[in-house]
Parts: structure tokens; C-alpha cells; sequence
């Protein structure tokens, strides 16, 4: 998401470019976690996932919107999440992993937007999820055409299903959409 930030942001000073450079050195970090304890779940069998450092969850949304906002990205964050602090850990990391994929998508397919971010729910509702930004044309001019574009996606509306939730996203005129919602349990 921020590693595109310097291409469209020339105006960037030097302070915000480094911060971006160090942004993106621990997202990939991240993501390699990730992939290691995915890998390490296929080849050990172990059930548990459980990897080197916690993984991120709901109570660390309020982080990644920040760091995006400081890469340059127009964000506006609603969480109205009651209980918050009680929502079973693979709920959450589906969550801010929704969230993610997300924000990624807005700043490959529609820098310069704002997105709206709203998360809402509770232990009897759920968690619903909605990213809101308006959309791009695939021929604009300065448009970011990525190998994969789509397959993150693809990915998440698997891991939201496994969950017992279901992933949207649907194009409106001129405003896309992503939505999802996901059962409160454990």
C-alpha cells in the first residue's frame, strides 16, 4: 500500500519518505510473519497457527488507519464496535485484515480519494465492515494496473466464509465498495 506512495506523492520531504521506507520495511516484515506461520501450519500440521509475535487484530485497526493516513492516504475512521475488547482473536485478525486489503486497494486503484472506514458491531450482532472510496476508471490517466489486482480479495471472501461470514464489494456509479460482516464467536 505505502511502497506506491513516493510514485504519486513527489512532493514528499525527505522525513515523510523515510518514515514511508520504514513503513514499508515492517509491513513486508509482517507479511513474511504471516506467511511463515501459514507455512509452518502446512508443513508441521499445527492447528493452532501460532506464530513467532502476536499477529495483528481489531485492537490495532486504530494503528494501520494512522499509518496510512501518515503514507499520505485520506482516511475517515468510524469504529463503532461495542465490546470491542472481548471479540475472539480470529474475528479481529479477519477484521483488520478485511480493513488491510482494503486500504491496499484504495491506494493502488484510487490515490488521492478518501475512504471512509466504518466498522460497527457487537457480540450479539457481529462485526460489520464497510470501506466506501470513490472509484477510478481502469483507463484514468496515472492508472495503477498490478499483477494480481483482485486475487487479495479472492483471498479474504475465503477466509470471511471459513469464519461463517460473507465479503463484498460492488461498484456503484461512481463509489466503491467493500462489505463485510463477520459472526461474533470464537
Amino acid at each position: 500500500m505505502h511502497a506506491g506512495a513516493p510514485a504519486y506523492r513527489t512532493n514528499l520531504p525527505a522525513d515523510k519518505m523515510r518514515e514511508t521506507a520504514e513503513l514499508i520495511q515492517a509491513k513486508s516484515h509482517e507479511a513474511l510473519s504471516d506467511l511463515r506461520q501459514v507455512l509452518g501450519v502446512l508443513r508441521d500440521g499445527d492447528p493452532t497457527g501460532v506464530g513467532e509475535r502476536p499477529q495483528p487484530n481489531f485492537g490495532d485497526l486504530s494503528a494501520l488507519v494512522l499509518e496510512a493516513k501518515g503514507a499520505g492516504m485520506l482516511i475517515q475512521y468510524d469504529d463503532r464496535v461495542s465490546g470491542a475488547e472481548r471479540m475472539p482473536d480470529q474475528v479481529g485478525r479477519t477484521a483488520y485484515r478485511i480493513v488491510q486489503e482494503g486500504l491496499t486497494n484504495v491506494r493502488k486503484h484510487a490515490t488521492g480519494v478518501t475512504a471512509l472506514v466504518q466498522v460497527s458491531g457487537s457480540p450479539t450482532e457481529g462485526v460489520n465492515i464497510r470501506i466506501r472510496n470513490p472509484a477510478r476508471s481502469p483507463h484514468a490517466i496515472n492508472a495503477v494496473l498490478t499483477p494480481g489486482a483482485g486475487l487479495g480479495l479472492v483471498g479474504l471472501g475465503e477466509r470471511a466464509k471459513l469464519a461463517g461470514g460473507r465479503l463484498a464489494r460492488r461498484r456503484d456509479g461512481g463509489i466503491f465498495e467493500l462489505t463485510g460482516w463477520l459472526p461474533w464467536k470464537a
